[in-house]
């Protein structure tokens, strides 16, 4: 090969090179526009659908406990002084900013910048867990499609919650990199268990990930869980239930502070 067409090879690699990594910073940054555009418009998805709850549904401490019982992934019991519920797609960027792991998500407003980052805003997720960590209260998640890419997600969630790893796989899906995950790669195409696995490899056995994902086994329960949440009334995601009292939408963790405090007397 003459040195004039090896140059003109490598001109040609450097191109296609060049348009595959254009086309993956394009899709980032459409992606990231699109959540920003959310976040200013206070909750509307540009979608269509609703990003946050607009209205607070009331109901009884018999209604949440029922919920409890019934939701697969719980941890504690009924008898807590607390019992907590959240209700959340792991794909909504919301549900994402309320679980204070998704560091872009958060810094795009100052309304939701972490207090570990300089910020206001108390991530509740975290903070309940500290609280379940110590006895103190009981809780469950329990899935709604808000954002409607998150199912892939919520599966691998049920399946790392029978393995114990719940919390580690959760800190994953709830990242940048899950958000990114959920809404781009995987968009509940079940021929994608394997992208899933890989992904959650650090905090479940890769292996039996994906063959829980491929048994369908928790397909179900997806369903179960969303009639769950529209029984308390639930219309977006995320939503918080303290006992009886309800926090709509990625509300700061010291909004709900005092309801905890008074429960826990």
């Amino acid at each position: 090969m003459d040195k004039s067409n090896l140059t003109k090879y490598v001109v040609i690699a450097f191109a296609i090179v060049g348009i595959f990594y254009l086309g993956f910073i394009t899709k980032k940054v459409a992606t990231l526009e699109k959540t920003v555009s959310t976040l200013k418009v206070g909750g509307a998805d540009t979608t269509g659908n609703t990003a946050q709850p607009s209205a607070k549904p009331t109901v009884s401490l018999d209604q949440v406990k029922n919920a409890f019982n019934k939701a697969m992934i719980k941890f504690g019991d009924d008898g807590k002084k607390v019992v907590a519920l959240e209700i959340s797609d792991p794909s909504c960027p919301f549900c994402q900013i309320a679980g204070g792991k998704n560091k872009e998500l958060n810094n795009q407003s100052p309304q939701f910048k972490l207090v570990e980052d300089g910020g206001t805003y108390l991530a509740p997720v975290p903070e309940l867990k500290k609280l379940v960590d110590a006895g103190k209260v009981s809780f469950a998640l329990i899935y709604y499609p808000g954002h409607r890419n998150g199912e892939m997600g919520m599966k691998a969630l049920y399946c790392a919650f029978e393995v114990g790893k719940f919390w580690e796989a959760n800190d994953l899906i709830m990242s940048g990199a899950g958000f990114d995950l959920m809404n781009n790669k995987v968009v509940n195409d079940k021929t994608k268990s394997g992208v899933v696995a890989d992904f959650l490899a650090s905090a479940v056995d890769k292996n039996n990930m994906k063959a829980c994902l491929d048994s369908g086994k928790y397909d179900s329960q997806l369903a179960t869980d969303s009639t769950l949440a529209q029984g308390l009334g639930v219309q977006g995601t995320p939503g918080f239930f303290i006992n009886a009292t309800n926090f709509a939408g990625a509300l700061s963790f010291t909004n709900m502070e005092s309801a905890v405090n008074a429960a826990l007397k």
